[in-house]
């Protein structure tokens, strides 16, 4: 497996992976030397998300191999579904994948996706409308989902 570790404006990304596809994206709260150079295999998932954070893409074409249970992948496949700029809750989530009663192992393979922002975690909040639990923290999520918004937040003054 190849790495690299890339500038986000929510802090250093760590991207894992190699010709077998992107094995994880995680966002880290340690300080680490950004990388010089980017491995061949990964410098596609390196480009989609730097345009990601540029508003110039809403969705990812990348080859994922991510680690996980079969359930954990049925989840995360669920998850890739929910459109940029929406939300879903984990009860939603659950009904979707067609068991009510599953949501506390839903919620726990969300929170365990090791695939930051690709596949798309944040946009599962609580059935209220809560920011619930998030591995990058609820100020990244709240981050995220207001980047994702139609509705941007305007300043008074420029």
């Amino acid at each position: 497996m190849q790495s690299c570790f890339i500038e986000t404006p929510l802090g250093i990304a760590k991207i894992v992976g190699d010709i077998n596809g992107i094995a994880s994206v995680s966002i880290l709260d340690t300080e680490e030397g950004l990388s010089d150079i980017i491995p061949e295999s990964l410098l596609e998932c390196v480009t989609q998300l730097k345009a990601y954070f540029k508003n110039e893409r809403k969705a990812f074409n990348l080859k994922l191999n991510p680690e996980g249970t079969t359930f954990q992948k049925n989840v995360w496949n669920q998850l890739v579904t929910i459109p940029y700029g929406k939300t879903m809750s984990y009860l939603e989530l659950s009904k979707q994948l067609g068991d009510v009663k599953a949501i506390r192992a839903v919620a726990n393979a969300n929170g365990k996706n090791p695939l930051w922002i690709i596949i798309p975690c944040h946009r599962v909040i609580g059935s209220d409308g809560s920011l619930t639990g998030y591995a990058g923290g609820l100020y990244r999520k709240q981050w995220l989902l207001n980047h994702e918004s139609e509705y941007k937040q305007q300043t008074l003054f420029n």
